[in-house]
């Protein structure tokens, strides 16, 4: 069973930063986030897609996602969730 503490704190790290950013470089940015809350959804197993629901909700998208996957991997004990664990920390830390 992975230790999801690492992936929580950098993921509030990051959705502080994208509710932090000016407009412009939120505008530029949000697609990244977005796509990052979704990878991290379905990682997660959610069923649904997270919606495009604007820039000013990425940073609160990202957090949620995160705290979902958490929850998953540390009820998890295979593996594959390492693996997963691993590849999203790359993923915020790329972002």
């Amino acid at each position: 069973m992975p230790d999801p503490t690492p992936l929580l704190a950098a993921a509030e790290r990051l959705a502080d930063r994208f509710r932090a950013m000016p407009q412009s470089s939120l505008t530029r940015q949000a697609p990244a986030g977005l796509a990052l809350a979704r990878a991290m959804a379905r990682a997660s197993g959610a069923e649904e897609e997270i919606p495009d629901a604007g820039v000013f909700v990425v940073g609160d998208q990202i957090a949620v996602a995160a705290h979902d996957l958490a929850l998953t991997l540390a009820a998890t004990d295979t593996p594959e969730a390492d693996a997963v664990l691993a590849e999203t920390l790359r993923a915020i830390a790329e972002l």
